[in-house]
């Protein structure tokens, strides 16, 4: 699921030119290394949870930087909307503590 979602994004960013390649991805969405996204397409792993969460925090950002040009404003709710998904992997993995008095 993870790995789908992350997918998902690199393909609109480079549909919508704001990433060039994986690399770029990797590095400036992911907060990994350049070859970080060939890693996960060849093998059969998932992306960790702090890439999501960086991914999460960036698309949060950039949505927010594309919501103040009224063209863009389709492109913002879209990042939007893909921040909010993987936020929602994160707290879902998230740890709860049972507070006591």
């Amino acid at each position: 699921m993870k790995k789908q979602l992350i997918l998902e994004i690199f393909d609109l960013l480079k549909e919508k030119r704001i990433t060039e390649n994986e690399s770029e991805f990797s590095e400036h969405w992911l907060g990994h290394s350049e070859g970080y996204m060939r890693k996960l397409r060849s093998a059969n792993s998932e992306p960790s949870m702090g890439a999501v969460a960086i991914c999460a925090s960036r698309l949060q950002n950039a949505s927010d930087q594309f919501s103040r040009v009224p063209r863009y404003s389709d492109l913002s709710k879209r990042l939007k909307a893909l921040s909010d998904r993987c936020r929602e992997i994160v707290d879902a993995e998230s740890v709860e503590f049972e507070l006591t008095q």
